[in-house]
């Protein structure tokens, strides 16, 4: 019964980790490269609208950041829940 609490918790962990990173990702394309980018781009960053760059640049330079907090969070999530790998 414990393996079957322990393997809840750590899926419950690792979907909860998604959901905050997939909110992040939906926020940054959709909604500063589209929703957002008028608005956003009464703002200037190197000469640029920022809601441009947004699109065009800032949505990558964000989803490299996600990919590795992603996986600095997992690998806390597995040490935590004992299923890392060394």
């Amino acid at each position: 019964m414990k393996e079957d609490n322990n393997s809840q918790a750590y899926w419950k962990a690792t979907l909860g980790l998604l959901t905050k990173i997939m909110i992040i990702w939906f926020l940054v394309s959709f909604g500063a490269g589209i929703l957002f980018a008028d608005w956003l781009n009464n703002i200037k960053l190197g000469g640029y609208p920022l809601g441009f760059w947004f699109a065009q640049q800032g949505s990558i330079y964000i989803f490299i950041v996600l990919i590795f907090y992603y996986a600095k969070k997992m690998g806390e999530i597995d040490r935590r829940f004992d299923v890392h790998e060394d």
